[in-house]
């Protein structure tokens, strides 16, 4: 199976819409809808203009991940909507890391140094993910003033991209 990934815009909004409420909803029971998260259906506004980007991983025509990064200051950057459907998961495919290869990758290129992202306890597989990738863990109080916070998220991640390498 071969992997494509690529930048993605408002054009697949409904496609991202679809594959991330039904891995939150069904899959977690993460009481989120689709009115919580309105930056899906504004992709190159809200990610795109300000300095970020969300990208989407295909396989045979079909989206099964997505990554975005969220340029909130002038050297940072915050990672959302990380999520690979159920069946595509795993060491495999690798498509998880291939997609935050290409966010970090965005970021050097881009002058973004520091990465942070929230993301949920119950998430445990994702927490072990981050921390392979050199993510460290950062008590919410001490997150920078302007990351945009998700009511959801408990628990926080840093990564110094220019240290990954």
């Amino acid at each position: 199976m071969e992997i494509h990934i690529q930048p993605l815009n408002n054009s697949y909004s409904d496609q991202l819409i679809d594959l991330i409420l039904t891995i939150q909803q069904k899959e977690f029971n993460v009481p989120i809808t689709i009115e919580d998260q309105p930056d899906l259906k504004k992709i190159e506004s809200f990610y795109m203009e300000p300095g970020g980007n969300f990208w989407g991983a295909f396989i045979n025509g079909e989206l099964v991940g997505s990554i975005a990064l969220v340029k909130f200051d002038e050297r940072a950057g915050a990672i959302r909507k990380m999520f690979v459907k159920k069946e595509f998961r795993g060491k495999e495919l690798n498509i998880a890391q291939k997609l935050l290869e290409v966010l970090i990758s965005f970021c050097q290129e881009n002058g973004i140094d520091s990465v942070y992202l929230g993301t949920v306890s119950i998430l445990k597989a994702a927490m072990r993910f981050y921390e392979r990738n050199h993510f460290s863990q950062v008590e919410k109080e001490n997150l920078p003033a302007r990351f945009p916070l998700m009511s959801a998220d408990n628990i926080f991640y840093y990564l110094n991209v220019n240290q990954t390498v």
